[in-house]
């Protein structure tokens, strides 16, 4: 069974990772060099995209979708029952990998890279909570 209250939960989480990320989020790309404007906006988008992959751990759960092989294919489970679309699905795997390297290769995190994802792709983040409402209201 769909646990919506914890969803909802979760997206209200990431509500909160997003709004801090807004808040510190600099204005240019100098201003992004200062050490704790870099690892604040590296944790924070960590942070987002976590909650997203565990919003997508409850769907595939309790909508019984099947035990997925690895969050890549939590993300075509969803994507083949229509709850989230092929492009998101592409978003999401993007995400993951953007997670992988702000985790595990900490110290060679393109800067640039990080920059450029918070000042364009938080919109991404906002197009999933669209999908996942649109998804567990009907």
């Amino acid at each position: 069974m769909l646990d919506k209250e914890r969803i909802m939960s979760k997206v209200a989480e990431l509500d909160s990772f997003l709004g801090e990320l807004k808040q510190v989020s600099p204005a240019t790309f100098d201003q992004y060099q200062a050490v704790e404007k870099k690892r604040s906006c590296e944790r924070l988008l960590q942070l987002c995209i976590e909650c997203i992959i565990d919003v997508c751990k409850m769907l595939v759960s309790g909508l019984k979708l099947g035990l997925p092989s690895d969050e890549n294919d939590l993300f075509n489970k969803l994507h083949a029952k229509r709850i989230i679309s092929k492009e998101m699905a592409k978003t999401l795997r993007e995400m993951r990998g953007f997670r992988n390297i702000l985790i595990h290769e900490y110290a060679a995190v393109d800067d640039e890279l990080v920059y450029s994802y918070v000042k364009t792709n938080v919109k991404d983040f906002e197009e999933f909570k669209a999908q996942i409402f649109a998804a567990i209201s009907s």
